[in-house]
């Protein structure tokens, strides 16, 4: 009996080293991209016709891609050096992922259109 929580205990000692050490490498880069310094979107959620988008580095030029959450591309815009107003009028109420890239750095962020 004693032999049958030995295994018991190691089988849940080594359920819970593995997800520490999966949680621990969630904050690392993935294929050496790394995160946008100082990225900020606002307003979320989005009430009127303009996003802003602002990062640590504003004279670099961003690529920004939005995405619906079935995954379809719904816009495609660059901005360049200073720029940081995009125009979303063309999106409907809802749930959308922002993919921002900025020279090598990329992210990805929610945003909610009412």
């Amino acid at each position: 009996m004693t032999k049958k929580y030995f295994y018991i205990a190691l089988l849940l000692t080594c359920l819970f080293s593995l997800s520490a050490v999966a949680q621990e490498s969630r904050g690392t880069s993935v294929a050496g991209k790394e995160p946008i310094e100082g990225l900020n979107i606002y307003p979320n959620p989005a009430k009127a016709d303009r996003i802003y988008i602002t990062t640590a580095k504003p004279s670099i030029s961003k690529e920004i891609e939005i995405y619906n959450t079935v995954g379809n591309r719904v816009m495609q815009v660059t901005l360049n050096g200073g720029a940081k107003e995009l125009n979303i009028s063309s999106l409907s109420r809802g749930m959308y992922f922002v993919k921002v890239k900025e020279g090598d750095a990329s992210a990805t962020r929610k945003l909610m259109v009412e």
